[in-house]
């Protein structure tokens, strides 16, 4: 009886991959678009030859689309018109409907997004279905078809709403990897090590070789989870896959070891890399999609003592960067950065260890001052994202373009902004403080703990202090802490050691609450749910100034910081714990020598 129905479902699969290819599908669309002129000028008066002008111009983009983004009509406007036209219901919102996942999880994925249809529920064998455009008779038939309907009534929807529909329900029924891992044991080894060939998208994964689909349902889940990097690893008996998850590594999969070598070719072939090489490391790239996001993946693959061990960075295209007002600084510390990143000239340093946000913190400034009238470019290593109107150049020391080369270079285009990615050695820091002196603005990471050792850092590195003082404007050390999940906190009343701990008078909670996390389903149990920044602003007053001449102690310049106002790391968290953003125990993590 199995058998029977998964040929009929193979069979109606088929059937609906030819029908997504008819051309009939062009017709349609144009007749649409004909009705969407004609409200146009009727209910807003625009003139037919504005309407086909802006028809002749659309390269491919809907004409409703064009529409609504000259201003002419909105969204909701438009639909509203189309289904009085048309004579169909019109659903803003398809999840308040009641959306049955049974139904869409039957339709296979490229039909329902090739043609913006979704099944929304079925009541005395009669479907109804949301379309962006009613008008596909055809695919609706197709679609009553498949699903066994006496009848269809349909309904219209913004194309944003279906596809959202669409993807959110693939996403709910797609199996997990530990489903996945399962079933490996059910596979011959000759499947298993068959021919590996990439994906388009990781919700439209059905027939493919099993290890394929298991290392798309590990990405697809690490997306799911919010992961920043995976970590493969091998050990003499078992196999680990680990995520990162708001900067915490959580066990998540225990492939069998025996599939080690597959997993790793498949990563290999997906990163173009030499899969006969297992002695060398090697590093790549990997770009995918998921629903509606792409991701862009950065591969380093080294040898151990077990095998091969991978580690994944994921960064979401989709989720490009923060604005400065996102990425938790409080408003007075927002009104000190801004006024710094207008200046003419000088230098910013933002300092802390790797993976504390700093580039983040840079991207946000860079963003907030980018405008046509400013020629701003950067040096990075790596380009994590690409920010529209700013050149960005990639350091690669096998060519000879190190930090210094590519800076030298960089003056020789007029900048009036520049972004090192990061001060390593005293040539770039010296060619970062020239270009400073030379009237540009400089932005750049170090590599210490608090803000006032940058300073001794970049003299213990040989520069010479009275250039210090005269260029370096402030320097920001950050850390990221996680968020308390909104789901699941509570408040409670903490022990005075733990505050003390975290370095918080226990008077100061008189009146307020502090809150920690339960766990639950929205955070995957961890009682936290995202990250922000907590920050140290040192500027450099005229005080500081002769202390940096006098090549005083990193102790001495924050000592005279803190006179002046400067809130420490643990100052600035401590706010964050009594306004009920993070916990204590982040913060002491965090924060501790």
């Amino acid at each position: 009886m199995n058998s029977v129905a998964s040929s009929e479902a193979g069979e109606r699969k088929k059937y609906l991959e030819v029908r997504t290819q008819d051309s009939a599908l062009k017709t349609l669309t144009s007749m649409l678009e004909k009705i969407i002129a004609e409200i146009v000028q009727e209910k807003k008066g625009v003139e037919a030859g504005a309407v086909e002008e802006l028809r002749a111009k659309q390269n491919g983009k809907p004409l409703s689309a064009a529409v609504i983004q000259k201003g002419w009509m909105t969204e909701e406007e438009l639909l509203s018109a189309l289904s009085d036209r048309l004579g169909v219901p019109y659903w803003k919102d398809l999840e308040a409907r009641g959306l049955d996942p049974s139904l869409v999880s039957r339709v296979p994925i490229a039909f329902s997004r090739k043609h913006r249809i979704v099944p929304v529920k079925l009541e005395n064998g009669v479907l109804t279905a949301a379309a962006v455009n009613p008008l596909h008779h055809e695919p609706l038939d197709d679609l009553r078809l498949i699903l066994g309907c006496s009848d269809i009534r349909v309904v219209l929807s913004s194309e944003r709403e279906v596809l959202r529909a669409i993807n959110r329900f693939y996403e709910q029924s797609a199996d997990t990897p530990e489903e996945m891992i399962q079933s490996l044991d059910t596979e011959s080894s000759d499947r298993i090590l068959h021919e590996l060939e990439e994906t388009e998208d990781l919700l439209e994964v059905s027939d493919e070789a099993p290890v394929i689909r298991l290392v798309n349902l590990i990405f697809f889940q690490a997306v799911k989870e919010r992961a920043s990097d995976i970590h493969i690893e091998p050990f003499q008996k078992e196999l680990k896959v680990r995520y990162r998850i708001d900067g915490i590594l959580y066990n998540r999969l225990s492939p069998p070891k025996r599939y080690q070598a597959a997993i790793v070719s498949r990563l290999k072939v997906m990163a173009k890399l030499d899969i006969a090489e297992k002695r060398l490391p090697q590093d790549g790239r990997i770009p995918i999609k998921v629903a509606d996001k792409d991701i862009d993946i950065r591969v380093s693959i080294i040898p151990t003592s077990f095998g091969e061990r991978v580690v994944l960075r994921l960064l979401d295209k989709s989720n490009v960067h923060l604005g400065l007002e996102e990425i938790g600084l409080f408003p007075e510390q927002l009104k000190t950065l801004e006024e710094l990143i207008r200046r003419p000239n000088g230098i910013l340093f933002v300092t802390g260890p790797t993976g504390s946000g700093k580039t983040t913190t840079l991207y946000a400034a860079l963003s907030k001052i980018n405008s046509p009238d400013k020629n701003i470019v950067t040096i990075e290593d790596p380009v994590e994202y690409q920010l529209f109107g700013i050149a960005q150049i990639q350091v690669n020391p096998k060519i000879g373009l190190t930090f210094a080369q590519g800076l030298r270079s960089i003056l020789r285009h007029d900048p009036d902004v520049i972004l090192v990615g990061e001060v390593r050695d005293v040539e770039t820091a010296e060619i970062a403080i020239q270009a400073a002196m030379t009237g540009h603005l400089v932005f750049s990471t170090l590599h210490t703990n608090d803000a006032a050792s940058a300073i001794t850092r970049l003299i213990d590195m040989g520069i010479e202090p009275f250039r210090i003082a005269s260029v370096v404007r402030a320097i920001v050390a950050q850390r990221l802490v996680r968020i308390l999940c909104p789901e699941c906190r509570q408040s409670y009343d903490p022990e005075p050691e733990a505050m003390r701990d975290a370095g918080i008078d226990p008077a100061r909670i008189q009146g307020k609450a502090v809150y920690r996390g339960r766990g639950c389903p929205a955070c995957a149990g961890t009682g936290y749910r995202g990250r922000t920044g907590i920050y140290e602003s040192l500027s450099v007053s005229e005080p500081i100034r002769q202390l940096i001449m006098r090549k005083a102690d990193s102790t001495a310049i924050a000592q005279k910081a803190l006179e002046e106002g400067m809130k420490t790391l643990r100052d600035d968290g401590a706010e964050k714990v009594l306004a009920g953003i993070t916990t204590l125990e982040e913060l002491v993590r965090v924060t501790q020598e």
